[in-house]
């Protein structure tokens, strides 16, 4: 049975009026060109996340108590607006994809509303071309169209073309790269933003040994640990507006990967409050 709600949470505890954060499933599949299904992301979050314990173990407290409402499905033509509704009312948007190509409308809402924007991107690969498959708004492009918007830092990164490399080193993106194989350095990472950020996280940032089911695995990547380590001094130092979380692909009696998701968006959600 799939949930409609993240958590298994009180009807008082979902209530939109009282909500400091707001989950938005978007189940947008278009432009994948490897593993497919990531339409199917939203619903095995919501439907692990009723198997995460309220209880966070780290910070010993109880996040939900600021409550989380859940909204329908939204579709990509009324992601942006949605967006924007939430960000004045004071809520934190949760955008739970999908594949990545939902993110810069996302910032794009995001940044009309703070000017002082930057994002974080947790990924695997660059995301850095500027067009792909004949596709601008592809999900190997969400990082080119992100930078149209506003500054971006990268960790995690391992993979990306002779193009994005020359586009990286000819722009300087190149000094806000910070590669899977090296030593995290969370201090510069922080100091690289603005202090109004916005996260997206795409889970092939992980090993692959943690969250396999991924739209484009890649060898390697950041423990869980070590991604939390870093989010939780962000969320801690800095203003996060929202985050998303894209990329999960859901396999057939697969439950290892929906579950670890499900998990990181609560101990996100841990960070914020």
């Amino acid at each position: 049975m799939l949930a409609k709600h993240f958590l298994d949470l009180p009807l008082k505890l979902r209530a939109y009026q009282t909500a400091k954060f707001v989950v938005v499933p978007v189940p947008y599949e278009a432009t994948t060109t490897y593993g497919q299904g990531t339409r199917r992301g939203p619903a095995a979050i919501l439907t692990a996340s009723l198997q995460v314990e309220n209880f966070d173990e780290e910070l010993k407290a109880e996040p939900y108590v600021f409550g989380i409402h859940t909204q329908g499905n939204c579709q990509i033509k009324g992601l942006a607006s949605r967006v924007k509704r939430h960000l004045a009312a004071g809520k934190t948007p949760i955008i739970l994809g999908g594949e990545h190509s939902i993110t810069p409308f996302v910032v794009k809402a995001a940044a009309q509303q703070d000017q002082a924007l930057s994002v974080l991107q947790l990924d695997a690969h660059a995301d850095l071309r500027d067009k792909y498959q004949g596709k601008k708004n592809n999900h190997a492009c969400v990082m080119r169209r992100v930078l149209e918007i506003c500054p971006a830092v990268q960790v995690g990164v391992r993979s990306l073309s002779k193009e994005e490399w020359g586009f990286a080193k000819k722009s300087g993106q190149d000094k806000k790269m910070h590669w899977a194989q090296d030593k995290l350095d969370i201090k510069k990472i922080k100091n690289q933003l603005s202090k109004n950020v916005y996260i997206t996280i795409d889970v092939d940032v992980f090993d692959p040994s943690l969250i396999p089911a991924v739209g484009t695995p890649e060898p390697g990547g950041l423990s869980w640990y070590q991604v939390l380590n870093l989010l939780r001094e962000i969320c801690q130092t800095k203003n996060v507006v929202g985050f998303d979380v894209v990329e999960l692909s859901p396999r057939l009696n697969e439950l290892v990967s929906p579950f670890a998701v499900a998990k990181l968006v609560y101990k996100v959600i841990s960070y914020l409050t």
